[in-house]
């Protein structure tokens, strides 16, 4: 494959993926990851998502901070998923490729699962609060070994059922403080170089450029026809990794 068709599709997943956080808020890892693994390695998924998703939630949580949670539930959150994001970042540079694939896989059809499962899910508040750790800590390992962890973190969030704008604040915390933390153990196991963090400054532009198409798709579409072509999308991602991980 040509150097061309190959910038070309990485431009698409990253495209991909602007529109889904431009539509909803959250998510551009959920589109982009599987696509940018399935065409290259999830270790270089991983390291081209660092920057987009740093930059982008900090912008997010300083945009919405006014519509936070509790503090208390915030930082045990995040904080958790910091640790998580330790260990599956350990877990990316010891596994070999043909593992990691499976893992995004398998984060890619839980994630289909548990959106498709009990989409009217609802937990109230004191239960989420005693669960913020250990799905925090989950979503962190989710994240650091597959660069992942939507599976754990989005469906969590949305079983409170959260506004609009608290969610947002809520989850754009959580991936900045996973990120910030992913970014410096990269460096120290040798997965970050310096060519790779110039190619993750450079995936901003496209997640950028099409997070406005998101917002505009959002608004004309139902939110329940939009999952569907997600959903659907994300489905045709994951049987692809499946076979290249079987014929691997």
């Amino acid at each position: 494959m040509s150097l061309t068709i190959e910038l070309a599709i990485a431009f698409l997943c990253l495209a991909a993926g602007g529109v889904l956080k431009g539509a909803t808020g959250a998510g551009a890892p959920v589109l982009a990851v599987p696509a940018l693994a399935m065409m290259f390695d999830v270790r270089v998924a991983v390291v081209t998502m660092l920057v987009p998703n740093l930059l982008t939630n900090v912008w997010q949580a300083w945009q919405f901070r006014g519509d936070r949670l509790p503090n208390s539930f915030v930082v045990a959150f995040s904080l958790a998923g910091a640790a998580g994001v330790i260990g599956g970042t350990v877990m990316l540079a010891a596994f070999s490729p043909r593992v990691l694939l499976l893992i995004v896989a398998l984060a890619v059809l839980l994630y289909i699962g548990a959106r498709l499962a009990r989409p009217d899910l609802l937990l109230g508040r004191e239960l989420a609060t005693r669960l913020a750790v250990p799905a925090g800590a989950v979503a962190g390992l989710l994240q650091g070994s597959g660069g992942l962890s939507a599976p754990v973190s989005l469906t969590f969030l949305n079983a409170m059922g959260l506004t609009r704008t608290h969610f947002i604040s809520t989850v754009s915390i959580f991936f900045a403080v996973m990120t910030a933390t992913q970014v410096p153990m990269m460096g120290v196991l040798g997965l970050l170089t310096w060519q790779g963090l110039a190619l993750s400054f450079l995936a901003m532009f496209p997640i950028l450029a099409f997070m406005p198409v998101g917002a505009a798709l959002a608004k004309r579409f139902s939110k329940q026809a939009f999952d569907r072509a997600i959903l659907a999308l994300l489905t045709v991602l994951a049987v692809k990794l499946i076979y290249d991980f079987a014929v691997g």
